[in-house]
């Protein structure tokens, strides 16, 4: 006769789990059901993301599902994540240094290769120090906390990056949005915020480039808003770098180096590896080693991803060969969407959305792509608000014309076919 499974019960808050000895876990009945309730409204709203494994390199072709992609999703800017040389000097770091680095920075995490990446960072931003993070989300949750607390008042632009808004909301301090690059609100609540006398600090906290539209912030207006009101200036432009100002980023697009006192910066789009960063005076980088907590609490970047990254930095210093590339690139996608009728908004950078609106219809149009052979990931609530669902476009330096008139033609097919052109 067969033995029933044994059972250990336990309380999990006033809901009991049962695990049998045959491996089955029956989860607690409260999270089971909300799990289930919420992942089916999202999948009926058409706001599911389904996660694609691409079984290739990230380049500007990609193999998902066994079939090969025009790639027109990624952030390979300038197509570094790919590029034999960084491979060879990643090579080169690991047969030296090992696969990581061992431990956080402030025991014996930092490696020479360490100091020599933050010094080539700050040359690169024309800043006195840089201080390297595991990622650009670490930047912002490090940063932003590490200077304001619930004394204090942010300024915040409304679309700015989930990490941005993450940061301010883990610093405690006030969050005063503002409407979209709109320099006469931001005026307006700067004053009202400087004037209450409730804040002992206010910062004023922007992306360089807005990775959903492509538009630029208006960073001259920004900085003259600042000194008006003595505001801290906070610059996140992770896709600005390498991509605007000949590759140097958007605040030297504007000449505005000594007028920011943080920039910002991700090592995984541009760059083409992983990571993150700040750049600004000593002082700010020094107390960052101090008191910002993923840079005391974390493992430092491994050797190979740092010995890389230096490189690719140096690389775009030396040359504006890719960024020319890219924006070349860029520019000819652009035109030749619009041309057939997309609505691809009042973009100002390479970066180029295809405004379809309806989130189910998006999710449709993007496989509609996939099946023709182009990869453009759709973008839904909650990335863009409601109603505005898109599917946005990366061109790269690595892209060939043959490339992007294959994905044009397919463009016009799927647009024509779904009723999105005429």
């Amino acid at each position: 006769m067969r033995q029933p499974p044994l059972i250990e019960v336990s309380l999990y808050g006033n809901i009991e789990k049962e695990k049998t000895l045959e491996g089955k876990i029956c989860m607690s009945t409260i999270l089971n059901n909300f799990l289930e309730t919420n992942l089916n409204e999202l999948r009926d709203q058409g706001l599911y993301n389904e996660i694609d494994p691409v079984e290739s390199a990230n380049g500007p072709v990609i193999q998902v599902r066994g079939k090969q992609l025009i790639n027109l999703s990624s952030n390979n800017y300038l197509g570094l994540a790919t590029n034999e040389e960084l491979k060879k000097v990643a090579q080169t770091a690991i047969e030296k240094y090992g696969v990581g680095a061992g431990a956080v920075r402030t025991i014996n995490g930092t490696l020479d290769l360490h100091v020599k990446l933050e010094e080539t960072l700050a040359k690169f931003k024309g800043t006195e120090a840089a201080i390297s993070y595991q990622s650009g989300f670490n930047c912002n949750m490090a940063a932003i906390s590490a200077v304001m607390d619930k004394n204090d008042a942010i300024l915040s632009d409304e679309l700015n990056h989930a990490s941005i808004i993450d940061g301010c909301r883990l610093s405690k301090a006030k969050i005063i949005p503002f409407a979209h690059a709109d320099m006469d609100d931001l005026r307006a609540k700067a004053k009202e915020a400087k004037e209450s006398g409730l804040y002992n600090k206010i910062m004023v906290i922007t992306d360089g480039v807005f990775s959903m539209d492509g538009d630029i912030a208006k960073l001259p207006e920004i900085v003259e808003i600042a000194k008006e009101f003595d505001l801290i200036t906070y610059v996140d432009d992770a896709h600005g770098s390498g991509v605007t100002g000949k590759g140097a980023g958007t605040v030297k697009h504007f000449g505005l180096q000594n007028e920011i006192d943080f920039q910002i910066g991700t090592l995984s789009k541009a760059i083409g590896v992983v990571g993150g960063y700040v750049a600004g005076k000593k002082n700010l980088i020094d107390w960052l080693k101090v008191r910002s907590r993923p840079f005391l609490f974390s493992t430092a970047l491994p050797p190979g991803d740092v010995a890389a990254i230096t490189r690719a930095v140096e690389m775009i210093m030396e040359s504006t060969e890719l960024h020319d590339k890219l924006w070349e690139n860029g520019d000819y996608l652009k035109k030749g969407l619009k041309e057939l009728g997309f609505n691809i908004g009042d973009s100002e950078t390479p970066i180029t959305p295809c405004i379809i609106g309806d989130e189910k219809l998006t999710q449709k149009f993007s496989a509609r792509l996939f099946e023709e052979g182009v990869y453009a990931k759709s973008i839904v609530f909650p990335t863009v608000p409601k109603g505005t669902g898109r599917v946005r476009n990366m061109p790269t330096a690595a892209h060939t014309k043959e490339m992007l008139d294959d994905a044009l033609a397919i463009y016009a097919k799927v647009g024509r076919e779904l009723g999105v052109i005429k």
